[in-house]
């Protein structure tokens, strides 16, 4: 699929990815570097927690649906650049064993007013599990290439 420039989007279009299967040993991993609490890093401790159970770190799964994103059938020329985000939740708790996967929705389109080059597409990325429950939602503003300019 080739790249799209702020030109070839449309508001409202949607765009889905490959899916990505989560282990507990992954859960840890990424949670002794960056998020070393017990309810990312111990079952029993996470147990007595408001989790109760083993749950990854909000940021890993941050950094998998970025991933599942840059994998996917959404390709803005240039590469998935973030601007800004407006929005960023949680739900739920990615669990051990879920497989994940991202729906992207372009909610706005709009040129640069001091880069003529480029351009801001606003999304609403939902990273979703294997029961199709949201277990993160963002709204972010993305900067893309505009083919006029290239």
């Amino acid at each position: 699929m080739s790249e799209r420039f702020l030109e070839d989007f449309t508001v409202g279009q949607t765009f889905g990815s490959g899916r990505l299967r989560v282990d507990a040993e992954a859960i840890k991993r990424f949670a002794a570097e960056f998020d070393p609490q017990p309810f990312h890093l111990d079952e029993q401790a996470a147990r007595g927690t408001i989790f109760g159970g083993l749950a990854a770190s909000g940021w890993h799964t941050t950094a998998l649906t970025m991933r599942l994103l840059v994998e996917s059938e959404f390709k803005p020329a240039g590469g998935v650049v973030g601007a800004s985000f407006d929005e960023l939740r949680w739900p739920q708790a990615l669990r051990p064993g879920d497989e994940l996967h991202v729906e992207t929705e372009i909610l706005e389109i709009k040129p640069s007013k001091s880069r003529p080059e480029l351009g801001f597409i606003k999304v609403k990325v939902t990273t979703l599990n294997q029961a199709e429950e949201a277990i993160q939602i963002y709204i972010g503003n993305l900067v893309a290439l505009r083919r006029s300019h290239v």
